[in-house]
């Protein structure tokens, strides 16, 4: 059974300059970035890479219409290396441009064209969150489908990832807070997981106690404190990346994935809606082998000696408020409609009357990207604990 992997290389520089100097940006480069971090860090440079600023193709998390417009917009330039310097939507868009014959997007993430890698790819995170960097997903909303949909596939996996914390002085706190809480999210639910090994576990921990002292130190001193800490936030979120690049995340982004793409709120805001409620619940059902470890490990964080998840939950609360359901729009109908689909989903995939492309397909736009599409038995838990905390109206 393989425990572990990374393929990508990782580079560390102070400043982006340092940066484009080692890696020699040329003209054979398509760099897509934003406007806000490109007149800062990149535009004195006069670098002659070709520069496609995100935002000019759309606002808000990634879609197949902005991709396939920016496809539309780099089609007859040249360029050998893919260069993402930015947050979730440009990595996510960014790992498309890297595949061979790709003229619509959906025919990608539908796998019905070959994922065949053509280009480089090298990835600058400006958020402390996704890790996207080091994991081979790419996440979109389909719009003709009304949902998200991924693409999971080792070609579209970074050659190299490269960490600037300057490039992470720009973002506003509350996008700050959620990508760090996103982190958090991933070393949690990675540690719990049942691909969880030592290896991934070093990663977690690691994430884990880095996080949750950056978050104590905002909370006593203010958001300014996170300039102090930038260098040591981006490398919790890239340990993060990493172990649950092997291990797949769990419940928590099962819930969070219909709530974003349906109701679109931002990835990591959504992850914190039910974060705490989920691991509550394991704790009420079965407290013990990781969840167990996670719990001390926790608690020594958190200086408690018994249930941590209140006074996380008060930790987290310090940096952003968290928000009911319903403050986005969702209705009870709505959520029961949402658990009949998945049940008889399920169902059909137990008695082999959908294939398993189909299958894959569904679930990953439907309950985000872990690890459950070979095993009926994960998914079935999971299904089931998101039908008690629904049910029971914890998240509601």
């Amino acid at each position: 059974m393989q425990l572990f992997k990374l393929k990508t290389r990782l580079s560390k520089f102070d400043h982006f300059a340092d940066f484009a100097r080692e890696f020699k940006l040329s003209e054979h480069d398509l760099v897509i970035t934003n406007e806000f971090l490109y007149d800062p860090f990149m535009k004195s440079l006069n670098l002659p890479c070709h520069f496609i600023m995100q935002e000019k193709f759309g606002l808000g998390e990634p879609s197949d219409k902005m991709m396939n417009t920016i496809l539309k917009e780099v089609k007859g330039v040249g360029f050998d290396r893919v260069i993402a310097v930015g947050g979730g939507t440009v990595i996510d868009i960014s790992k498309l441009f890297v595949l061979k014959g790709v003229e619509d997007v959906t025919e990608a993430f539908e796998r019905k064209i070959p994922i065949v890698k053509e280009k480089q790819l090298v990835i600058l995170p400006t958020t402390c969150g996704t890790g996207s960097e080091v994991t081979n997903i790419s996440i979109a909303e389909i719009t003709s489908k009304h949902t998200k949909m991924g693409l999971a596939d080792d070609a579209i996996v970074a050659d190299d990832a490269v960490l600037v914390p300057e490039l992470l002085k720009g973002l506003p706190f509350k996008f700050y807070a959620c990508s760090a809480i996103d982190a958090l999210v991933h070393a949690t639910e990675s540690y719990v997981s049942p691909k969880s090994n030592p290896y991934t576990r070093l990663y977690c921990r690691a994430a884990i106690e880095i996080i949750i002292d950056v978050f104590q130190g905002i909370a006593a001193n203010g958001p300014e404190y996170r300039f102090e800490r930038l260098g040591d936030m981006l490398m919790a979120s890239n340990y993060a990346g990493i172990a649950f690049g092997n291990t797949g995340v769990g419940a928590v982004h099962a819930l969070s994935y219909p709530l974003g793409g349906s109701y679109h709120v931002p990835h990591g805001e959504s992850n914190y809606q039910f974060f705490t409620e989920v691991f509550k619940l394991y704790n009420a059902k079965n407290p013990s082998g990781d969840i167990a470890r996670l719990n001390d490990l926790l608690c020594v964080q958190l200086g408690v000696n018994e249930n941590p998840y209140p006074v996380l939950d008060e930790l987290l609360g310090k940096l952003i408020p968290k928000n009911k359901l319903r403050v986005y729009g969702m209705k009870p109908e709505e959520i029961e409609e949402f658990k009949k689909k998945v049940k008889k989903l399920l169902r059909e995939i137990k008695n082999e009357n959908l294939s398993s492309k189909d299958a894959r397909i569904y679930l990953t736009g439907h309950l985000g990207y872990f690890n459950i599409a070979n095993t009926y038995t994960l998914k079935k838990k999971n299904i089931l604990l998101q039908d008690e905390l629904l049910r029971e109206k914890i998240i509601y």
